[in-house]
């Protein structure tokens, strides 16, 4: 891994009748099923946060420090959920049969992520809580592993609490990497800086190991309720519910994860962090290793009608 990033390649094109109107640059790396390189395009090696992508890696190393949950509330665990009803309701749920409130959680108060809760809870007058935050199911699992393990809960969100070294410990663990950077996630826990080439090994590692390990638990869980791990329409949940065995989970700022057991990995970050290109980027890097998804059409309108489109460009 390389001290910086050094930025990508044009992996995507906007057009417009017929003229190329917009790029997007960013990496990508797709491993085999053995984690050697098939394909990179920009920088696979310079550090990046990845975000929300660290979740699985960071649900891991809650069940290795005591945490045990059935397989639907792990995945919410591991999500950045879309707010809606199922997702709120179980966080509240959670909390409540643990001693904690929403009160307790770190992440700032917010509506819900997705379109349509969002839109609901405006029209009703909702205030934003932070059970309604899209990533209080990774919260409300912190501070259940931290009464599991005996820990205080106090800045369990903090770099030297012992949760949170133990998270990083198994990051680095599975990535195969030292963490780069740590910064502050937008929900106030640390975001833990890796290669794209790190990312991807680790979840090639997750959908590879063992059955019943921590880490098959975790990919586990998130594939079998895709729902619980994003919501209705969300890229994670349609690649999840599209593809089969494959586990994803995008980040922030234009990042994105996925691996295919017997097949490969793919990690992506798209440097101007508009997640629009995503899709057809990912389903490119799919295709390098014989894997077929097609991605939501990204249409380009002009007077309402379609005159272009969104496209990878590799």
């Amino acid at each position: 891994m390389r001290d910086g990033y050094r930025g990508g390649a044009v992996l995507a094109e906007v057009v417009r009748s017929g003229f190329a109107e917009s790029v997007h640059r960013g990496s990508v790396v797709v491993l085999d099923a053995g984690g050697a390189p098939v394909a990179v395009r920009g920088d696979g090696r310079g550090p990046v946060f990845p975000r929300s992508s660290n979740k699985p890696l960071q649900g891991v190393g809650m069940l290795r420090s005591g945490l045990r949950l059935d397989d639907a509330d792990l995945a919410l665990v591991c999500a950045s959920h879309w707010g809606e009803d199922v997702h709120v309701n179980r966080v509240e749920e959670l909390l409540d049969a643990h001693g904690f409130g929403g009160a307790d959680l770190h992440c700032p108060p917010d509506l819900p992520l997705g379109p349509t809760p969002r839109e609901e809870a405006l029209r009703a007058g909702q205030a934003p809580t932070r059970t309604r935050m899209n990533c209080s199911g990774k919260h409300t699992g912190m501070l259940l592993t931290c009464q599991a393990a005996g820990w205080t809960t106090d800045g369990y969100w903090e770099p030297a609490h012992p949760l949170q070294r133990q998270l990083r410990a198994t990051a680095e663990e599975l990535t195969g990497e030292p963490v780069a950077a740590v910064g502050v996630d937008g929900c106030g826990a640390p975001v833990l800086a890796f290669s794209l080439t790190g990312v991807a090994q680790a979840f090639l590692r997750l959908v590879h190991a063992a059955p019943g390990s921590f880490e098959r638990q975790v990919a586990d869980a998130m594939r079998a309720h895709p729902g619980m791990v994003a919501g209705a329409g969300a890229p994670d949940t349609l690649l999840m519910t599209q593809v089969p065995g494959l586990l994803a989970k995008g980040g922030a700022e234009g990042f994105a994860a996925v691996a295919v057991p017997g097949a490969g990995a793919i990690a992506l970050k798209i440097d101007d962090g508009n997640h629009r290109a995503i899709p057809a980027v990912l389903s490119a890097a799919l295709g390098t290793l014989g894997v077929s998804w097609t991605a939501p059409p990204s249409p380009v309108l002009g007077a309402g009608e379609t005159v272009g489109e969104l496209r990878a460009t590799w």
